[in-house]
């Protein structure tokens, strides 16, 4: 009995980041590195870069664990599982029909698109693509021939090594690769906005860190620990791991909350996150914030909260879902596999002593005439960041090694 057929390669195609000229080999060379990363586990496979792509061979290893790792890696447009055959034509064509077989399940349209980058090869373009179409359509009668619009396109290359043929074409992450855009610091609640968008952060080439605000004892330890779960999950796309910094925000918190009870409450609250958030940014060389913001969602996300918070810090705020409406941020959150974590019932600093009716026009005059009353304020945001616990969280699969300092 034939044993079923199986990939060789993962043929691995770079995206946007080509557009960038100069910057090209530097990008490459990085999305290469990373994906030396996540493919450490699999000590079986090589990777042979090529001029725009890259190839993975696999062995042994299977063919969707490793796609899945090569998901994780910002700047991969597309991959696709490649079969080999020699430099024949009827060892491509038998290859060709078996690929067809496995990979199309009902009839429908199809069509055969040959690359010739061998020109020694015997036949030229279009008799090769008669000829694979023509044992295609013998072996599986239930397919016709649609060259404008197939349902389903046999992509065979002709090399001076063997033929190439694949048909399936999945979506890699996108974006720029990882760290080619600088380093910034993510507000991480327990959320589904945060985590979606340090995701959407690091996919335009940021390198993050993130921190997160608790206040124990009012809120729990596992609150605490869904945060380093959700971390965890940003950490297989960040390059293998994040770290994360705990910052107690107790005592800010309660002594504000001490002096002032009223309808500014939250604003003041998040400005002193904020500046929490970029003494630590400063302190890791890091060049911006990164917020879950998405504008008119909550009281502190109009337009005149979100005004009057971001004028606490100087370092730019970017907020990558400022415009993103709940369904999409969600169906995001899902796609990451954040969602059913963010979603757990666990007690958040930002949902404590909330006024009845906290303003959404605040008055940044009367914000600071309120600040400049606690003499104090200065020193209990820079003891909060600089006591706060910082752990470099790994994925799943690497969690025994978190390393705390």
């Amino acid at each position: 009995m034939m044993s079923p057929l199986k990939p060789d390669l993962l043929l691995v195609r770079f995206g946007e980041m080509m557009l960038k000229g100069k910057n090209r080999s530097r990008f490459e060379k990085k999305v290469v590195s990373q994906l030396r990363g996540v493919l450490a586990p699999f000590s079986q496979v090589k990777l042979v870069t090529e001029y725009g792509r890259v190839y993975i061979r696999l062995s042994d290893a299977p063919a969707e664990d490793v796609g899945k790792a090569v998901s994780k890696v910002f700047g991969i447009e597309t991959y696709s599982p490649v079969y080999t055959a020699p430099s024949d034509s009827e060892a491509i064509q038998a290859v060709a029909v078996a690929l067809m077989k496995k990979v199309v399940k009902r009839p429908q349209t199809f069509k055969v698109e040959v690359k010739r980058v061998d020109k020694s090869f015997p036949f030229d373009t279009l008799e090769m693509n008669r000829i694979v179409g023509g044992a295609v359509l013998r072996a599986c009668p239930e397919l016709s021939v649609d060259v404008r619009s197939p349902e389903t396109t046999l992509r065979v290359e002709l090399r001076e090594k063997g033929a190439l043929l694949f048909v399936e074409t999945f979506e890699g992450a996108g974006g720029y690769p990882l760290g080619t855009n600088g380093k910034a610091v993510l507000l991480l609640s327990g959320g589904i906005d945060s985590p979606v968008a340090g995701w959407q952060a690091m996919r335009r080439g940021l390198e993050l860190e993130a921190v997160h605000f608790h206040s124990f004892p009012y809120t729990s330890e596992r609150a605490k620990e869904k945060v380093i779960e959700l971390a965890r999950k940003l950490s297989a796309y960040s390059g293998g791991s994040i770290k994360l910094h705990l910052v107690s925000f107790t005592e800010v918190q309660t002594s504000i909350y001490a002096a002032y009870k009223d309808n500014l409450l939250v604003t003041i609250l998040r400005r002193a996150m904020y500046r929490i958030a970029e003494t630590i940014a400063e302190r890791e060389k890091a060049l911006a914030l990164v917020t879950g913001e998405s504008l008119g969602q909550v009281a502190s996300q109009t337009l005149p909260s979100l005004n009057a918070i971001g004028r606490a810090v100087s370092l730019p705020v970017l907020q990558p879902l400022i415009a993103t409406d709940k369904k999409e941020i969600i169906r995001m959150a899902e796609q990451i596999d954040t969602y059913t974590l963010s979603i757990q019932p666990y007690e958040d600093c930002c949902t404590l002593f909330l006024p009845p009716s906290p303003s959404t026009n605040p008055n940044l005059r009367v914000i600071e005439a309120i600040e400049r009353g606690l003499p104090q304020l200065d020193e209990w945001i820079l003891r909060a960041a600089q006591e706060a616990e910082t752990v470099v969280v790994t994925p799943e699969d690497q969690a025994e090694e978190d390393a705390y300092f």
